[in-house]
């Protein structure tokens, strides 16, 4: 945990906290989600984890310079409203430094009396393709998986249209957070969307929004408004992580191990 500081810009009361894991693991479901969830609730950047893992480039967001792995809260907070603490990057982080990541959100919310984490991410399932398939799969639906840390955790789940993940590996910073929400008895919430490249990551990523709204925003969000502006956010981040990658790879050490981030 050492190798990671969170940075605090600005003094935010966590207590009772809903925290998010927005950091990528398979497609872009994770970055849609957080990156939504910031301009919906007009989320302040209050925070920035830093690391030397981390690859040496600055986000750019309207003409403000801000770190590759961000956190956003609301900084206007009223007594009755639910706090977010949302960590978020274009980056996915490489498997040799997710277990020191995890432990470090996990432990951060626990210092700062948050209740709950929810992580996001993408599911592979591992299926022969054909073109009859293929089109099958265009037409199916996507469903949100979830998995629970906790018996009180698990009530959350029953509160929004999720199907159990009963059986699988779960991989990145959700697998950590969910071990270590088991071990410390703390609440974590893994939602999960199957990822395949014939089914857009935009609707995936707001049937993903509307379990956590179920769960805990309870704004009533309609869904098809969201998947239009879903799909206009898709498109940037595909180019912002293009371009994010290029420049992570680009600092690779010379030996082709990569110092943080692939």
């Amino acid at each position: 945990m050492n190798q990671f500081e969170i940075r605090e810009l600005r003094k935010i009361d966590f207590r009772n906290a809903v925290v998010l894991d927005g950091f990528p693991s398979v497609g872009l479901v994770s970055s849609i989600v957080s990156n939504y969830l910031v301009t919906l609730l007009r989320l302040e950047y209050v925070g920035f984890i830093d690391s030397p893992n981390f690859p040496a480039v600055t986000v750019i967001r309207d003409a403000i310079p801000m770190a590759p792995a961000r956190l956003y809260a609301r900084g206007d907070a009223q007594p009755n409203d639910t706090q977010l603490a949302i960590f978020t990057s274009e980056f996915q982080p490489h498997t040799d430094i997710n277990k020191a990541l995890g432990e470090k959100i996990i432990q951060w919310a626990i210092e700062n009396r948050c209740k709950l984490i929810v992580s996001v991410g993408g599911l592979v399932i591992e299926r022969e393709v054909d073109e009859e398939n293929e089109a099958a799969a265009e037409a199916s639906e996507v469903v949100v998986y979830g998995i629970a840390s906790t018996p009180r955790a698990r009530k959350y789940l029953e509160a929004a249209d999720v199907e159990p993940f009963m059986e699988g590996v779960i991989t990145g910073t959700s697998g950590i957070l969910l071990r270590e929400g088991k071990k410390r008895g703390f609440d974590v919430i893994v939602l999960l969307t199957e990822a395949r490249q014939n089914i857009a990551d935009a609707k995936a990523s707001v049937l993903l929004m509307a379990a956590i709204d179920q769960m805990v925003l309870k704004m009533n969000l309609e869904l098809g408004p969201l998947i239009k502006e879903a799909e206009a956010l898709e498109g940037q981040l595909k180019i912002l992580k293009k371009d994010a990658d290029l420049k992570a790879k680009s600092q690779q050490p010379q030996n082709g191990q990569p110092e943080g981030y692939t």
